[in-house]
């Protein structure tokens, strides 16, 4: 069918947007995939009957082979061209998604990234007491730490939170449209309330009114990414711990673990779909697979 790709993938991106619910970030990355595409051929594809397997092979085994794509790379790539052709195949503008016959990468199995207890805490401490301006920063540049270590919040999912979210009285954050429009609940520790609870004395000792539970200093506005990753660079130099915001995500998983927590809770608490998922980070907790060698019948 001689469909105008562009025209087409717009239409595909607005159904995600509102009937799937699908995150802007998600958005950007089926934009960013087709038009890697795209730009391989120099724009010469514009129809969809255009698009054919050998076309798709050719791209993704090149960027494979003379772009230094990792198998993770090639198969984010692939797997959002490939959900944009499966709409096209569900709507009736091609006949047969021209990407499924496709042979992908095999990925390596790797442990999730964490830091130890001692970085964690080391690194909510020099947070706090890291020189800056205004005593409001340091109150939010802890609190938004310790959201992530103690909750298990994605960064997205911190810097959406609303002032409504956080339950000091009842001790929860509310995530709402988490990863894949799903919400949950997550209860909240003491020291996490203590954190939350100075920092938002300071907020509105400055009279904040916005909706947004992180705040820019200056404007009331909802505190952006770019804001925070300053922040973590800073910490990052000062403390020389390696750690990026979803090392911490890790991090809260398996330090939950090897605290006893079961995996069905994590499970609920991390926002995955599938319990595997969570699963993953039983093997990179070294502590509490010790604790579980203990039960080993023949160890006297």
């Amino acid at each position: 069918m001689h469909m105008n790709i562009q025209q087409l993938h717009e239409n595909f991106c607005q159904d995600s947007l509102l009937i799937r619910n699908n995150s802007p970030a998600t958005i950007k990355w089926y934009q960013v995939s087709l038009r890697g595409f795209l730009n391989y051929y120099d724009k010469k594809i514009e129809f969809i009957d255009q698009i054919t397997t050998e076309k798709l092979r050719e791209y993704l085994y090149s960027k494979r082979i003379n772009g230094n794509w990792t198998p993770d790379s090639f198969l984010n790539q692939y797997k959002g061209i490939r959900l944009f052709l499966k709409w096209c195949l569900i709507k009736g503008y091609i006949n047969k998604n021209p990407i499924e016959s496709i042979d992908r990468p095999k990925l390596n199995k790797q442990l999730p990234k964490r830091i130890t207890k001692q970085e964690a805490l080391r690194l909510l401490e020099y947070s706090f007491y890291m020189k800056t301006t205004y005593r409001y920063e340091r109150y939010r540049n802890v609190a938004i730490f310790a959201v992530i270590l103690f909750a298990g919040l994605r960064a997205n999912e911190v810097l959406s939170l609303k002032i409504l979210d956080v339950d000091i009285v009842n001790k929860i954050i509310h995530v709402n449209h988490g990863k894949g429009g799903k919400d949950r609940i997550i209860p909240m520790a003491s020291s996490l309330v203590d954190y939350l609870l100075k920092f938002i004395d300071d907020r509105n000792r400055l009279g904040k009114a916005s909706d947004s539970f992180f705040t820019t200093l200056r404007g009331d506005r909802a505190y952006t990414y770019n804001g925070l990753k300053k922040v973590v660079n800073r910490v990052k130099k000062g403390t020389l711990i390696n750690f990026s915001l979803h090392k911490l995500r890790h991090t809260f998983a398996t330090l939950m673990l090897e605290g006893g927590c079961d995996l069905f809770s994590l499970q609920k608490m991390m926002g995955h779909s599938d319990i595997r998922t969570t699963a993953i980070y039983l093997s990179a907790s070294v502590t509490h697979l010790q604790e579980q060698m203990i039960k080993h019948p023949l160890n006297e």
